[in-house]
């Protein structure tokens, strides 16, 4: 039986400004994303969440890739095993 882990992590994303409305709906539209926090100046803060580092690490990726984005840094990742019967969600 392989343990499953639930991810949970957070980045901070540059954009250029004129672009944060693109950037934050594309974000927002995969699940187990959402930017809490963004500003004017195209800063924004993302929390990821998910079934595994390679949920993660895909998701980093394609915000990296979105046209406006500038920059990703990973802030914070925590993971924690899943009791068998536990929702992960």
């Amino acid at each position: 039986m392989s343990k499953q882990e639930w991810h949970v992590a957070s980045l901070v994303v540059y954009c250029r400004p004129k672009q944060v409305a693109a950037v934050i709906a594309t974000i927002e539209a995969e699940p187990g994303a959402e930017v809490p926090v963004s500003g004017e100046q195209g800063k924004l803060v993302v929390a990821l969440e998910g079934a595994g580092q390679r949920h993660i690490v895909d998701h980093i990726d394609r915000i990296a890739a979105l046209a406006g984005v500038v920059s990703t840094t990973l802030i914070y990742h925590e993971f924690a095993e899943l009791v068998p019967g536990e929702e992960s969600a």
